[in-house]
This record gives C-alpha cells, sequence and structure tokens, in this order.
C-alpha cells in the first residue's frame, strides 16, 4: 500500500469516528439550547405559522377562554384592521382598550371607529397611550386628551410603558409620572399603568405603585407577580376572536363583573379612588 492510499484510509478511518461524536455532540447542544430557550423559539414558530395562514383566515376563528376568570377582554389598534364588534361581543369578550396616540404626533387611524364601535356592541371600552420616552410627556398626555372624549362609563385611560430605547431612566420615570399626573387631574380619574413583566420589574417596580397594573406576561400559568400588584394580566398577544381576521391580544380582569363595573369612571360629581 502506497503512502498516499494509507493516508487517504487513515483520513476515512478518523473521519467515521469523528462523525458520530460530531453529529451526538450537535444533537446534545441544540436540546440544550432548545431546552433554555423553548419559550421563545415555540414562540416564534408561532408567529411564523401564524403570518404563513393569515391570507387564508376568515375572521371566524377562536382561542379558548382562559379557565379560571369570568371577565375576558382585547386591546386593539389599526393592526387588526376592520372589526366585526358583534361577533366580538358573542365571544364574551366584556371590555376592550382601544389604542388613541401614540407619543406626541400619532393618532391611531381606527381609533374612532373602534371607539364606537365597541360601545354599539355593548362592549365596556377603554382607551390608551402609547409613551414615547424620549418625547416630551407633556405633549404626550396633551395628545391623548385632545383625543379621547372619555365620559361615564367608560374605562380609565392607560398608559402603556415598554418602549425600551430611553437615554436615562430616571428621566423616562419622571415622563411617566407627568402623564399619569396631567392626565388623572384632566380626567378626574386615576390612570391604569401597562406593562410587561421585564420591563415593569427592571424600570417601574416601586415606583407607580398607586396606579392599577395591567401586566403582560406570556407563557406562564400565572403572573409571577402577586395577584394583589395587577388587576388585568394580558396573557396572550397570540389570540384569536371571532370578529378580527388575525391576531389580538387576549386580556383576564381580576375579579367579577360588578368589579369591572366598579373600575369604570363614575358620574360627574363623584370622585373615583382605585386602589
Amino acid at each position: 500500500m502506497t503512502a498516499s492510499r494509507r493516508s487517504r484510509s487513515g483520513f476515512r478511518l478518523v473521519w467515521r469516528r469523528v462523525l458520530p461524536l460530531a453529529f451526538l455532540a450537535l444533537l446534545v447542544g441544540s436540546l440544550v439550547f432548545y431546552w433554555r430557550h423553548q419559550r421563545q423559539l415555540n414562540r416564534y414558530v408561532r408567529r411564523v405559522y401564524a403570518s404563513f395562514i393569515s391570507p387564508h383566515l376568515t375572521g371566524r376563528e377562536r382561542t379558548p377562554l382562559l379557565a379560571g376568570y369570568s371577565v375576558h377582554g382585547i386591546d386593539v389598534s389599526a393592526y387588526q384592521g376592520r372589526i366585526d364588534w358583534g361577533q366580538v361581543a358573542g365571544h364574551k369578550v366584556r371590555f376592550a382598550f382601544i389604542k388613541a396616540t401614540e407619543g406626541v404626533t400619532l393618532h391611531d387611524a381606527r381609533f374612532k371607529r373602534n371607539w364606537q364601535g365597541a360601545q354599539a356592541a355593548g362592549i365596556y371600552r377603554g382607551a390608551y397611550h402609547y409613551f414615547q420616552p424620549n418625547y416630551d410627556a407633556t405633549r404626550q398626555a396633551s395628545l391623548f386628551t385632545r383625543t379621547v372624549p372619555l365620559a361615564p362609563g367608560d374605562l380609565p385611560p392607560v398608559l402603556d410603558v415598554e418602549h425600551a430605547e430611553f437615554h436615562d431612566v430616571a428621566q423616562m420615570r419622571r415622563g411617566v409620572a407627568t402623564w399619569l399626573r396631567l392626565v388623572e387631574r384632566h380626567y378626574g380619574v386615576r390612570p391604569i399603568l401597562y406593562s410587561n413583566y421585564s420591563f415593569y420589574k427592571r424600570h417601574l417596580a416601586g415606583h407607580f405603585d398607586k396606579y392599577p397594573l395591567w401586566l403582560a406576561h406570556y407563557e406562564v400559568e400565572s403572573p409571577v407577580l402577586p395577584r394583589e400588584k395587577w388587576i388585568i394580566w394580558q396573557h396572550s398577544d397570540e389570540a384569536y376572536v371571532p370578529g378580527i381576521r388575525g391576531t389580538v391580544d387576549f386580556n383576564v380582569f381580576q375579579g367579577n363583573f360588578q368589579r369591572l363595573l366598579a373600575l369604570r369612571i363614575p358620574p360627574r360629581g363623584r370622585s373615583s379612588g382605585a386602589n
């Protein structure tokens, strides 16, 4: 056997030994990676699948109501497109928060239609503002109050605070406090603070405890925060509700229907004291 043939034979022998070990190492590494990141990976796969099937949706798909809660709701924006609010109400949706504004200039294109449609369907409605930390909070509050005609019987205004790009956390908190204070003064009712679990724990916890908390926390059986810390739980942003073609955020209210009614803005002359 020539040296060249021996070399090739030895290489093939080494390769036959190394290849199974490399495959095994790759398999183990993949399993470990999946175990650590399975929630994110599964979520990504669902998102890709939802995008793939979205042209074929009918608007009649439905996600089962979350067990253990009696009051269910959604939150929507122009992203959901045209909504059949009558069908939504037929899926036992009792409340809806509707995007009104964002930053200092943006008006949601479907706010007025959604605002009127929810009320006409007998769904208790509220409005929210998406907070941009690097813009003036006073102007953001003014944009919201000029846009949203909250009246007795509506749910309190909501400030959505989750935008991760800001220059200074103390400055961001001051802006949030300014918006909440000005909007409370304008409507005479304490606003609700919305945020996702990780952002809230990192930047907001302990600073706005007097405001009712609407918490977004997915892929968990129940929020990690104690029940006394939150009043609304957004448990999914991948739900299907008849009347909406595509996914929508799904929420539950902590308490019965009478407690939801008590959260509404009271008639003129009566103060609201949300705890």
